[in-house]
């Protein structure tokens, strides 16, 4: 484990001249996989770097560079670029309307893309998604990786200030500069940006390190967004500085958070991948259960090869809604831990997290070591660490207040116990009045429905009302009065009648409205489902 402080970029550096696997991409047809090296990758970056360079000096300051491309080898030597240029990065998910878009890029100087990144700015129109002035460039992969190789790069360990051929651009080397600009929802459909600093996400490194080994991180699957923060700390960061690799899915497969139908979909590609690491939604922990259920019998090695296509282990990590303790508790008894954990963008993603050895069921963990964690005398979660954000890019009602102490106030409702172990309870927000005036916890109510295993997600809404109504993604294969049986029949068992939803509506997980009802992150929009469900009659419950 490491003991020592670490800084991104030398630990980069330090494998410039390494011939180590450090993305590969998968094939669509079960063919060979493309990879690419170290050597390959960073040597790329560091050409792109240079070709930033020229940006910042035309223009006297620091500059904001927006990043649209899929997962990918070009997203990856788009990201190091940005970081080895100093530029400031806003990374912006395919997934978001032309709108949302807009709003985050609005004041960007630059906007580095891939392929699919150029076909989702022309489809959007890049007239009403970029400022007047704001370039757009291709990252070139094999041309840069030439490029890269030419290159007399000189020692990887020289300081800072003497890489690149000559001082480095304005504040590019700055600890406390920010450096990234994550989106995050608000209350309307423009997202706002969290600004995060370079050394917020260094100590978290640091903190991550510690509490992991490098064989976790060999092999990591990336099958969310790398527009997430929480995914460029787990799926790059941390596999990079281990020495291990990144894969990613074959290209133009659907990742989980951009289409309701994807997480049953990643099933399929885990063999493939044989992934040592992985991040899933809650909602697959569900679907590992089913598949367990099926070969009670199976060996824990068997079942490993079964899934991950080698006989394990798996760090299997999971995170942004609770998981049934009862899920948790039979992966377990299968031989397949989850690790939930617990983060926020203002914190540079991760503030706790559970581990090889230090697990409780029911929790998000204990906080990282350079975390500090208090409750309010109502019960919400306040956090106080090097790694909190910089601000916001704007303002709105559900910004996350810093107050004169520097504790973040982030509007979660938890509890710790006495070995420090933290156990989020819903969100201060979102505690519903029922018309009868009693108190329901909407995420502990989905998370109970989410133990179905043909329930991809689940938003339940009851504020003022006389019934509980739910919106359901379903598996799109079932029958759906079939599948509104069994919910009603679930909720009666487990929950109590103040709890159990009453008024079932069904989405296909394939149905187009999903983005519209979910962020790109898989969390509900709350305001829109309380539209669609109240804009129809209620339908009475399945007898």
């Amino acid at each position: 484990m490491s003991d020592t402080r670490v800084s991104l970029i030398d630990g980069l550096l330090a494998r410039a001249d390494s011939d180590d696997i450090m993305v590969e991409v998968l094939s669509p047809a079960g063919g060979p996989t493309l990879t690419w090296t170290y050597r390959q990758v960073i040597g790329a970056a560091r050409v792109l770097a240079d070709d930033l360079a020229v940006l910042t000096a035309r223009l006297g300051r620091t500059p904001r560079v927006g990043l649209l491309a899929e997962n990918s080898a070009e997203w990856v030597v788009a990201d190091l670029a940005l970081l080895f240029s100093g530029a400031v990065e806003i990374p912006v998910p395919t997934a978001f309307s032309a709108e949302q878009a807009a709003s985050l890029l609005a004041g960007a100087d630059a906007c580095l893309v891939d392929s699919r990144g150029a076909d989702k700015l022309a489809q959007w129109g890049s007239e009403r998604v970029l400022a007047a002035g704001c370039q757009v460039d291709s990252v070139d992969l094999p041309a840069l990786i030439a490029a890269g190789a030419y290159r007399d790069w000189g020692s990887p360990r020289a300081s800072e200030a003497e890489r690149g051929g000559g001082s480095p651009p304005i504040a590019s080397w700055d600890e406390d500069a920010v450096f990234k600009v994550i989106h995050t929802s608000g209350t309307t459909s423009a997202p706002k940006g969290v600004m995060i600093r370079r050394h917020g996400i260094e100590a978290l490194l640091d903190s991550l390190r510690r509490r992991s080994t490098p064989e976790i991180f060999r092999r990591y699957l990336s099958i969310v967004p790398l527009s997430l923060l929480v995914e460029q700390v787990t799926g790059l960061y941390m596999p990079f500085l281990a020495g291990g690799s990144v894969i990613f899915l074959p290209p133009g497969t659907a990742l989980v958070g951009t289409s309701g139908d994807a997480a049953p979909r990643m099933l399929s590609l885990l063999r493939s991948a044989r992934p040592t690491a992985v991040v899933l939604p809650p909602t697959m922990a569900a679907l590992l259960l089913s598949l367990c259920v099926e070969s009670p019998d199976e060996t824990v090695e068997g079942r490993y090869s079964r899934f991950f296509g080698h006989d394990g282990p798996v760090f299997i990590a999971c995170g942004g809604a609770p998981v049934p303790p009862e899920v948790l508790t039979r992966l377990k008894e299968f031989g397949l831990p989850l690790y939930e954990g617990y983060g926020l963008s203002e914190n540079s993603s991760v503030v706790a997290w559970n581990f090889p050895g230090n697990v409780r069921i029911g929790t998000v963990g204990k906080p990282l070591d350079h975390v500090e964690v208090k409750l309010a005398d109502d019960g919400e979660l306040y956090v106080r660490s090097s790694s909190l954000f910089a601000g916001y890019t704007v303002e709105d009602p559900s910004s996350c207040a810093v107050d004169e102490d520097g504790w973040l106030h982030t509007g979660d409702l938890a509890t710790i116990d006495d070995d420090g172990y933290i156990r989020i309870v819903g969100r201060k927000k979102n505690i519903i009045i029922t018309a009868g005036g009693r108190n329901v916890s909407p995420e502990f109510v989905e998370a109970r429905y989410r133990q179905l295993p043909f329930v991809r997600e689940a938003v339940v809404l009851a504020d003022g009302l006389d019934t509980v109504r739910g919106l359901f993604v379903v598996d799109a294969a079932r029958d759906e009065e079939v599948l509104r049986k069994e919910i009603t029949d679930f909720g009666r068992e487990h929950l109590s009648d103040v709890e159990r939803v009453t008024d079932i509506r069904l989405m296909r997980q394939d149905d187009s409205g999903y983005l519209t009802c979910f962020t790109v992150t898989g969390r509900p929009k709350r305001q829109a489902v309380r539209d669609l469900l109240l804009t129809q009659a209620p339908i009475e419950e399945h007898v």
